[in-house]
């Protein structure tokens, strides 16, 4: 359905003085660490030497942006020759980093190959095995016909990695070999061409990306009002606006600033249903109100978002009809501690180097089953995000952090998928193990405008021809299901 946009600048006015202004001390040292976070200065320090290297002269964190050319064999060190048309870059000295990905021009053209990467660790100078990057990623996007998407400057992309701290990094991006083709043969007959070194152009421009999410900031033992910016790297009067602006979209449910949404019983659930609802519920579900207890949102101040970064203004479809599970194909080797830096990662990468509005999930979930708000907008309200394409309208995107192929997924991520699709599925009167209609916007599995059944929770996979989110993560959605009704009282 066709969605709009909303701005949210002037409901902030007057709480503006209400709001504290430094980052909140997040307590609770058995769960990840949730604080917001701080600049970094190190790109700025280092000047032009890192301009010259291409690193994004941003704060918090950089992105160091460097073009992939034909590889060729160096004999001096022993590489062995490269692939016929394989891209990359030899192995080499970079500024700190924690995740990969790698982009090109345009959105539409997909990478048909093998991306690889081997990184050498910060802490102790290692160098890795080489890791694949997942090169499926358009079908993360936002709906074509959309403002997001018609802007002209998305570029096509591979999956994020998380490799942790490095300062080492080596890729390769080897093409598929074409499928041999007919050809007209010497007599008028057609022979079949088989040409071992015929391959798949790969997509133009293509450029690796090296992400440094920034460092969390020092707990603040006071989070009273005080001269300051509310959210790293957020200064001046622009970047208050659009801090207190993030914050205000969740202003029913918590303190501006707030770095969590605090869980809330099912009577208070309920209570809360009919204050954000109640006008459009009917008397059946006034007197029965479907909904599991609210669970704790770590909030966007919460994982420390530039909100300077994204698009001002912030985009909504009519309603939550399903949730797509996803996962961030993004690696499983991060410690939950290290979560928030992750989605900061993720962030970054969607915005800076993808060129997305914003990040492209509604909600993201570590695999200790910890929360967070994804797209900006409100967590209880239906935003329009970019995780799902064909899809994006009338439901959420839900992403696990980490790959799913072959790993299973936590029981507490599992149980955290449930808990949320409980609660925001009930908001809009959605039956966790129901079934329900959404129209395609375009994607490879169904054309535009076709009326497609699917369950309410859906796995990527279901919308989109594609391996997300993973097999053994699609494996539990049923479990998924049928707790999220449970929670529902169902």
């Amino acid at each position: 359905m066709r969605g709009f946009l909303a701005s949210s600048i002037g409901v902030t006015c007057a709480a503006a003085l209400a709001l504290p202004l430094t980052p909140p001390a997040v307590a609770a040292p058995a769960r990840a660490a949730l604080g917001a976070e701080a600049a970094t200065s190190a790109t700025v320090a280092a000047g032009p030497a890192m301009r010259r290297a291409g690193v994004e002269p941003d704060v918090p964190g950089s992105t160091q942006s460097l073009p992939l050319t034909p590889l060729t064999r160096d004999r001096a060190t022993g590489t062995p020759a490269p692939a016929p048309g394989e891209q990359g870059l030899s192995r080499r000295d970079v500024p700190s980093f924690s995740l990969v990905g790698v982009i090109w021009d345009d959105a539409d053209t997909e990478l048909h190959g093998r991306v690889q990467v081997r990184t050498r660790a910060v802490a102790g100078g290692r160098w890795s095995g080489w890791q694949d990057v997942e090169t499926h990623n358009a079908e993360h996007a936002p709906d074509p016909d959309t403002a997001e998407r018609a802007s002209g400057g998305v570029r096509g992309s591979t999956a994020p990695l998380w490799v942790g701290e490095s300062d080492g990094v080596d890729v390769r991006v080897t093409p598929e070999t074409a499928e041999p083709g007919p050809e007209e043969g010497p007599m008028g007959g057609d022979d079949t061409a088989v040409d071992p070194t015929a391959i798949t152009p790969l997509p133009a421009g293509l450029r690796l990306e090296l992400v440094d999410p920034g460092e969390p900031a020092p707990a603040q033992s006071d989070p009273g009002p005080r001269p300051g910016s509310l959210t790293p790297g957020t200064t001046g009067s622009a970047g208050r606006a659009e801090a207190l602006a993030a914050a205000a979209a969740n202003a029913e449910l918590a303190p501006l600033g707030a770095a969590e949404i605090p869980e809330l019983g099912r009577v208070e659930t309920e209570r809360e249903l009919l204050a954000l609802r109640g006008s459009e519920l009917t008397e059946a579900q006034r007197a029965k109100p479907y909904i599991g207890p609210r669970p704790r949102i770590v909030t966007r101040r919460g994982w420390g978002a530039n909100e300077t970064w994204r698009e001002k203004r912030f985009a909504y479809t009519r309603k939550v009809k399903a949730a797509f599970v996803h996962h961030t194909a993004s690696g499983g080797t991060y410690w939950c501690t290290q979560a928030p830096s992750l989605i900061r990662g993720i962030y970054r990468y969607h915005v800076k180097s993808m060129r997305w509005r914003d990040l492209g999930y509604n909600f993201l979930v570590d695999k200790c089953g910890n929360i967070y708000e994804g797209r900006a907008g409100g967590v209880a309200k239906p935003v329009l995000g970019a995780h799902t394409l064909g899809f994006n309208s009338d439901s959420m995107g839900i992403a696990v952090l980490g790959s799913y192929g072959s790993r299973k997924p936590t029981i507490a991520a599992v149980r955290a998928i449930a808990r949320l699709t409980a609660w925001k599925l009930g908001l809009y009167g959605a039956n966790p193990r129901g079934k329900t209609y959404l129209k395609s916007g375009g994607g490879n599995l169904y054309r535009k405008g076709k009326n497609v059944r699917l369950n309410v929770i859906s796995g990527h996979r279901d919308g989109f021809s594609t391996a997300c989110p993973g097999l053994q993560l699609y494996r539990k959605l049923g479990s998924a299901r049928a707790s999220a009704a449970r929670l529902q009282g169902r």
